[in-house]
């Protein structure tokens, strides 16, 4: 009997067993509902695109996909249903989380580094620029030589010095 045969059977049997089940969890997947009221999602969306997400950082609330993001959203969703105005929300959030939570903070004692840092950094670089170019223009200023200095140099340069 030719047992080279069976061997390969079975393995055969044994990959498409694998890729059936790697594909059985590959199917579409169901997209969250949306608030049963349209309205309030619109004013989730508008106040989430202003609140940054805490784990991505650089990405909006409204755009992260991040489970701390989801759950962020959804706390928005339930503040929006007890009444709550935007400013009342965002001061909520910035309660919980602080600053970082919005995209744009207020301008207070505790921002002015974050609001003015970019602007002093900018004229801190003009003033390195400027010192930096004022100083090679006293380099590169011409340097008078004496006869003497003259007669060295080019006796240097026709020895080949």
């Amino acid at each position: 009997m030719n047992w080279g045969c069976f061997y390969r059977r079975g393995f055969l049997s044994l990959m498409l067993a694998c890729a059936g089940w790697a594909m059985a969890d590959s199917g579409p997947r169901v997209a969250r509902p949306m608030a049963e009221d349209p309205v309030l999602e619109t004013r989730l969306i508008a106040i989430s695109e202003e609140l940054r997400c805490l784990v991505c950082q650089n990405e909006s609330l409204a755009s992260s996909h991040a489970e701390l993001a989801l759950d962020l959203r959804d706390e928005v969703r339930g503040l929006i249903r007890q009444g709550k105005s935007d400013p009342e929300i965002k001061q909520y959030l910035v309660q919980r989380y602080g600053d970082f939570v919005l995209y744009r903070p207020a301008f207070k004692p505790t921002t002015y580094l974050l609001w003015l840092g970019p602007f002093a950094l900018l004229l801190l670089a003009i003033g390195v620029l400027w010192r930096v170019l004022r100083g090679r223009r006293a380099i590169q200023a011409p340097i008078e030589l004496s006869a003497q200095e003259r007669q060295r140099a080019e006796q240097l340069l026709k020895d080949g010095l």
